[in-house]
Parts: C-alpha cells; structure tokens; sequence
C-alpha cells in the first residue's frame, strides 16, 4: 500500500529479473559441482536465496573458476542488498573473464552507487557503455546511471546544511511513521502508521513545544488501508490514496472527504476524471483545495510514473487532469509531491533526473508565463544512495519534514540498507536556497453585525500588484476561515454574502511576515436591511482597498477591485442607497484636508456614477480630519485615517 516502501522494494528486486542470466553448468566441471549449481538455480527461481547462496557458496569453494556461480551469487546478494559482497562476486566473475557477459560492467556499477563509491562506478559503466552491447534499453540506463554518479561526486564537494532530527517517541514508535502532514499553524501533525499490518491515518498534536502522544482518527480509518493523504490549509478538506477498494475504478484511487461539525464525512472516491483504470495516487492540494497535484502512471504520460495537476471548476468539479510536461517528468518516475502553500513551489521525488542515486528530492518553481523550472536537487546529504522519502515544508518555508526507513531511528545517519528498519519520521532546517515563498495565515470569525451570529461568506484574496484572484473559499457554517496568504505582494480580502455589505482588509505583505504571526481578525458583516424599529443607515464600511495619488484625488489602478466589489454590491441591490465618506489624517491644514476628503469621495462616486449607478441612489461628504480612528502621531495610525468609507441608507 505505501508507494515509497514499494518502490524500495521494487529496487533491489527488479535486478533478479533484469539481470537473468542463461546460467550454464559447462561441462568440464565434474557433475556433484554440475548438479549443486542446478540445486541452487532452482532455489533461486522459488526464491529460496538462502538455499541457492549454500549451494552456491560450496559451488566456487570447490571451484573458484565456475564464473556462472559467481554470478548468480551476486545477483542474490544485491537481491538481498547486500551490495558490498554483490559486488565482490561480480568482480571475482569480471576477473575470471571480462568479456563473459558485458552486463557484468553494469551491475558491477550498480553495486558501487549503491554504496556511494561513485568515483569507481563511473569507471564500471564507462566500461560497459564502452562495449556494444546491443541493448539500447540497458545502454540508456548506463547512461543514466552514469550521469547520477558523476553529479554525486560534484553534490558531495558541496554539501548542503542538514541535520534531520527524529521526532520523539510520540510518533516514531516500532511500527512504521510515514507520509507526515503538517497543519498551518504547524501545532498537529497527520500522519499514517502500520500496525498489526494495518495502514491507519493518526494526529499528534504540539503542546509546549512537545509531540504529544498520537491517536487515530477514527472517522477516517476503515477495514482498507489508508495512504498518503493531503489536506487544505483551513483543514477542513482532504483527499488521500486509497488501493483495491471495492468501489475503486483502477489498481489505486484518490478519495476525498469534508469535515462538518467538526466531523469527517464518510470519504467518498474522487472519481473521473481524476481516477482512472490505472494507479492514481499521491495527492498534494493547494491551500484553498482548487488544485490538486498527483502522481499516476495512466498513459499520456513522459513514462513511468508521472506528476499531473487538476483544478476545481466554478461547478465544483475536477477539470480532465494535465501532465506536468517534460520540464517536470522524466522516462523514470515523480512521485511523492508537494505542493507549497506559496502556490508555485512544487518537492518531490524522482529516480529520473541526475541524482545520488535511486530516488532524489527535488524542487521546481512555477514560474510567471505558467511554465515550471528545471528541477533542482536539493543536494548531498539530503539526498543520498539510498531512496529519499517524501518531504513536506512548513509554512513559513524554514523546516521540513520527511520519513525513511533508511537512516538511524536516534541520529538520522543513513545505515547500511542492510540493517533497514521501520519507516520513522525525522524533521530538519530546510537551508534558504530550498525554501519556498514564506507564507503567512489569516484566521477570522465572520459574523452578523446586528446579534454576532456566525455566518458563512464568500472569501476572495486578490493580489494588487496585478489585480489576479490568488485563491477563494467559502467559510465554514460556523463562520470560521482560514487564508494562506504567501509574503512578497499586497492583498486585498473581500469577504461577502449576499444581503449584507461586504467587507474589506488590506495586507501589506511586501515584507516577509512569520507564519508564526498569522493574522487574527473578527468581521462583522452589515446587514443590507434594517430591523424593525431599528436605525435607518448602517455603521460605516471601510474601504480599505480603495488607494489614491499621494496629496491627490486620483484613484490608483490598484483600487479596481474594491470599486467592482462596489459596484457589484449596488446592481445586485437596486434598492439601495449609499453615502461616500472621505477622510484624511491631520497633516497639512485643515481646510486642505477637508478639500481632500470631499475630493476623493467625489471620485468613488463619480466612478459609480460612470458605471450606470442612478446619481439618486449616490451620495458623498468629506470630513477631513475630524474623525480619526487611530491616533494621528504614528505612521500606522495616520494610515488608518487616511480612509474611504460607506454607509447604506436602508429601504423603507
């Protein structure tokens, strides 16, 4: 069911099938050695490898020239991985004759990258590639192979900052930890853990810096197994892989599931065209669960298994999925992605591109014309001649998470594959040149402004600096919503509902702001009507995305989305009426400033007004400095009185 543990497996497996041989028993050896080899060809072929290595081990002890039996004994040692006495027994085979199989070269090199002796295995498949083998499929792996151990010897002259740190028994226990999801705020992390055979997701969540134990989530778990899985940043969306499921439509499929109430919804399967008939696993979503990245080997494809991207249509539907292209697939394997909440950082693992050799972490930017960049390994010793696990990163992009069942359950220290053991769950410092865009969070409670009932609203975040939609969501039915919000630009928030006012906030994020100081806001939504008995106009709505010329009446281009949002909010009621404010802070004179605020409420009203609004139904006054709402002896609070607003008058 884990795709990784598979794929690791898969390794050290395949070489017994790629590396057959038509072994002979020739016939100048005597027949108690001929018929001890036959012995030990059938024991390899039921895959009895400790009866074929006995027998082959009495094989060569008699006669060190039977270089078929040296052969085969190295085949079943890489099999069982252990690769340094693999490759003794191929060498001892290379010196009996070099040009008895050209393979030989090959899986000699193998072994040698398998163990990080780079500089050699370039020597051995230099060798092969050397000889013309007619095996262009073999040929082409050389190559490949050569071209990992080539970039290993340059990665390991210039190794990268690591130091992994194996989470606490909380989590890591003697069971095998995988697959580990961090929540935005960084305080739960999801993860899923075998027992008694059983793949199940469990939480653990961090109190004063601590793992606390971890449980299962019981709405989740199911008779089937679960696997790699991928929520959306609010938490309250998921989907995760799934195999062999009765209602499953291929070898694995992607389900999905809501969390209402505080509750999971019984998961459902994603269906087409997402899923297919093939293996369709591996979800990362996006932060607001609109696009989602997978892995799957349906045809289409670069080759073996590939990285695809789906968006959510406006209907709520999964568009017909989309290979990430050759600029991110390779004619090997990309598995195991993820998705930044930065929306265009993209990890994952690959056997395709040069690397240490086996499966490498890489990283690849979505760049402004919707082309990805190259890959970029993320280096020695992260990555290593063992297969690198899946990697998540933090919000904030200065810590990462991964799992192995390669390296030392105390230290992190890669061990000999041999000695292998359980999956477990290590954390590290990402350095900054594998970081993403650091993103920061918003978190509000948006409620009724008349009697502080929650309600659920329509959130959109624009970025200013192009006026593009960056993500939008629904808030929850308790009125909660939660916004990644990625540093680098100025945003605007619009939140809205139909009957009431919409609200607005700006986020001057042209600085990096800590994930670790997300922004905390209560919005209490106006309603369009008035209750009976009750005042006749709202309380004032900030614009507070409507921006000017400096010292001018001017509307900047960046105020577009806030005048729309306006102007959507008068043709969608045709009944109301509202009055435009403007208001300054107290620098300069007051009757300068007066002029000013009376300015600027004329050019919000005079834009309505060019847009087919009734002038009846408008109205505009300029108050100057007379009212500020934070001080005026700091910058911030000046700002904050430099302000448009509007007030509706209700409909009798």
């Amino acid at each position: 069911m884990y795709d990784k543990r598979l794929i690791a497996l898969l390794f050290f497996v395949l070489p017994l099938s790629l590396f057959s041989q038509q072994y002979t028993t020739r016939s100048t050896a005597p027949k108690k050695l001929q018929k001890l080899f036959e012995q030990a060809l059938y024991f390899n072929q039921i895959r009895d490898f400790a009866a074929a290595e006995r027998e082959l081990i009495a094989v060569v002890e008699a006669d060190p020239t039977f270089i078929d039996a040296f052969i085969m004994l190295g085949n079943i040692r890489y099999n069982q991985q252990d690769m340094a006495a693999a490759e003794k027994a191929y060498k001892q085979a290379l010196d009996l004759d070099p040009t008895y199989q050209h393979r030989l070269w090959y899986q000699t090199g193998l072994t040698q990258l398998r163990q990080g002796k780079y500089d050699i295995a370039i020597a051995s498949f230099n060798q092969y590639l050397s000889i013309d083998d007619n095996n262009p499929g073999l040929k082409k792996r050389a190559a490949q192979h050569l071209a990992n151990a080539v970039f290993a010897l340059e990665a390991i002259q210039q190794p990268v900052p690591f130091d992994p740190k194996p989470l606490n028994a909380a989590v890591n226990t003697r069971n095998a930890e995988y697959c580990p999801i961090i929540s935005v705020d960084g305080k739960s992390l999801i993860f899923n853990r075998v027992v008694n055979g059983q793949e199940d997701f469990y939480i653990s969540r961090m109190e004063n810096e601590v793992w606390q134990a971890a449980t299962p989530i019981e709405e989740l778990n199911s008779p089937y197994n679960e696997g790699a899985s991928s929520f959306s940043a609010d938490g309250q969306y998921m989907v995760f892989t799934a195999c062999n499921r009765p209602e499953g439509l291929g070898q694995c499929d992607l389900f999905f599931a809501f969390r209402q109430n505080g509750q999971w919804e019984t998961p459902r399967n994603l269906g087409t065209p997402v899923n297919s008939r093939h293996w369709d696993s591996q979800p990362s979503l996006s932060s607001d669960g609109r696009v989602l990245v997978f892995a799957s080997d349906r045809p289409g494809g670069q080759g073996g298994r590939d990285l695809w991207w789906t968006q959510k249509t406006d209907a709520g539907t999964w568009a017909d999925p989309i290979n990430l292209g050759e600029n991110i697939n390779t004619s090997g394997d990309e598995q195991s992605p993820f998705f930044h909440a930065d929306g265009k950082t993209l990890y994952f693992m690959s056997d395709g591109w040069p690397g240490m050799g086996g499966f490498d972490l890489f990283v690849a930017r979505l760049q402004s014309d919707g082309t990805w960049s190259k890959p970029a390994n993320l280096g020695y010793p992260i990555n290593t001649f063992a297969n690198e696990g899946a990697l998540t990163v933090s919000l904030d992009g200065t810590k990462a998470w991964f799992d192995s069942d390669f390296r030392s359950p105390e230290s992190g220290i890669p061990i000999d594959p041999r000695l292998k053991g359980n999956a477990d769950i290590f954390s590290f410092e990402l350095y900054p040149e594998a970081r993403p865009v650091p993103v920061t969070y918003l978190k509000a409670q948006v409620s009724d402004a008349r009697d502080q009932s929650p309600l659920q609203a329509n959130a959109g975040l624009i970025r200013l600096s192009d006026q593009q939609l960056v993500s939008s969501s629904l808030t929850s039915e308790t009125g909660t919503l939660l916004l990644c919000i990625p540093a680098g630009h100025p945003y605007a928030l619009n939140i809205s509902r139909p009957g009431y006012a919409f609200h607005s906030e700006n986020f001057e994020l042209t600085d990096v702001r800590s994930a670790l100081d997300p922004f905390l806001l209560n919005i209490a939504l106006q309603p369009l009507t008035a209750a009976k008995n009750d005042v006749e106009q709202s309380d004032p709505v900030i614009l507070k995305n409507i921006f000017f010329e400096t010292g001018s009446a001017s509307l900047l281009p960046a105020s577009l989305p806030e005048l729309q949002k306006l102007l959507g909010l008068m043709r969608e009621n045709p009944s109301l009426s509202i009055q435009i404010q403007g208001h300054t802070d107290n620098v300069g004179t007051t009757a300068d400033n007066q002029q000013l605020s009376e300015d600027r409420a004329r050019a919000v009203y005079e834009y309505l007004s060019s847009q087919g609004i009734a002038p009846e139904r408008l109205t505009y006054i300029g108050f100057g400095e007379t009212q500020p709402i934070a001080p005026n002896d700091t910058e911030a609070g000046r700002k904050d009185n430099r302000r448009t607003a509007f007030v509706v008058f209700y409909p009798k």
